[in-house]
């Protein structure tokens, strides 16, 4: 099934690896792609019919016509969408079914054990210090 564009990539910005990989597709990236931080303070998953833990679980693609797309589908999805000739390579060869089995099993891990890495934001005090 083909998605139809924009698409809007749901990325957790609070992830350290997830934010640095996704601003790496923002510089590659044409009008056909648009990118949602779900770790910024406004964003609202219920708009989208989904809830937070959805989100956090893995990520999220959704399309034009408001089909979503998870884990490794999502980021095929995301890199038939970029306009370099690699990435849409990239996202056939995932899509051959031992390298999809072993591309989904690879992200399901890193998925659920992502929480254990280091947040990429940082803490910041916004208050004048006391005395």
């Amino acid at each position: 099934m083909n998605a139809r564009y924009p698409l809007t990539i749901f990325y957790d910005g609070a992830c350290s690896v997830c934010s640095r990989e996704m601003e790496h597709y923002r510089k590659v990236a044409d009008q056909r792609v648009r990118f949602v931080d779900i770790a910024a303070v406004d964003f609202n998953a219920e708009g989208y019919g989904r809830s937070s833990d959805d989100f956090q679980r893995e990520l999220h693609v959704c399309d034009a016509d408001g089909c979503f797309y998870t884990g490794v589908e999502a980021f095929r999805k995301l890199w038939q969408a970029l306009p370099s000739p690699f990435y849409p390579l990239l996202s056939m060869t995932v899509g051959l079914p031992g390298v999809n089995l072993a591309a989904r099993t690879g992200y399901a891990i890193f998925a659920r054990y992502r929480h254990l890495l280091p947040s990429s934001k940082k803490n910041v005090c916004t208050h004048a210090g006391s005395n």
